[in-house]
């Protein structure tokens, strides 16, 4: 059982979420919060898999609360939902540990899948997120990327998955362009998390991003 923590500063989201997620078999909703505060003291004496969190609520912003679930519980995924769809909350939320992000207007079978792909350690971001996420870093000068030699820890083939995970890219996908067995491509991602000390595959993304590995045409 998946178990849903659910943080929006709207009653009313909160009980429709609240219906479609207890509707699911494999789903239970074991809190609620109505600010940033909220859900992080809830988060950490539920233990939720997964915490759908709001990025603009009262008190503390889901970012905040976001960034402080993940350094205390790096095990709780953190799935983003919000109206805002602008590169600054994309790469914010990431960068504060979520493990995805998507929008509120999300058919409500996408926002199942999605909380069960980020409750299995994989990230997830909306259609066409990755893509400006991309364009963004195009833009940002070549002093605020890591240094390049951060990727000298990892093999040839584990830079080839790195950089196919930044492109948006699920295990399976991989497997198919790489050839791969869905089982070897596992054990590379186990590989690259260990080696760049990243906490699940968003960051990885990041790392993706920021190292330069993925060009993007400016």
């Amino acid at each position: 059982m998946i178990r849903v923590l659910i943080a929006d500063d709207q009653t009313l989201l909160r009980g429709s979420l609240r219906l479609l997620l207890d509707s699911q078999a494999d789903l239970t909703v074991v809190a609620e919060a109505a600010n940033g505060n909220e859900a992080v003291e809830r988060a950490c004496s539920e233990l939720p898999d997964v915490v759908l969190m709001d990025i603009r609520m009262p008190e503390l912003d889901g970012l905040a609360a976001t960034r402080a679930i993940a350094e205390r519980h790096p095990h709780v995924r953190v799935l983003v939902l919000t109206t805002f769809d602008l590169d600054e909350y994309v790469y914010g939320a990431l960068r504060a540990g979520a493990s995805g992000f998507l929008l509120k207007d999300t058919p409500p079978a996408d926002l199942v899948a999605a909380i069960r792909v980020v409750a299995a350690g994989e990230a997830l971001l909306a259609p066409g997120i990755t893509k400006r996420l991309i364009e963004e870093f195009a833009r940002i000068p070549e002093p605020g990327r890591r240094p390049t030699t951060e990727l000298s820890v990892i093999t040839d083939r584990e830079k080839d998955v790195l950089e196919l995970i930044g492109r948006g890219l699920t295990n399976q996908e991989i497997a198919l362009r790489l050839i791969l067995s869905p089982a070897t491509v596992k054990t590379h991602v186990s590989r690259l998390l260990t080696k760049l000390g990243a906490r699940d595959r968003a960051q990885l993304v990041i790392v993706a991003y920021e190292s330069g590995l993925i060009v993007a045409t400016r």
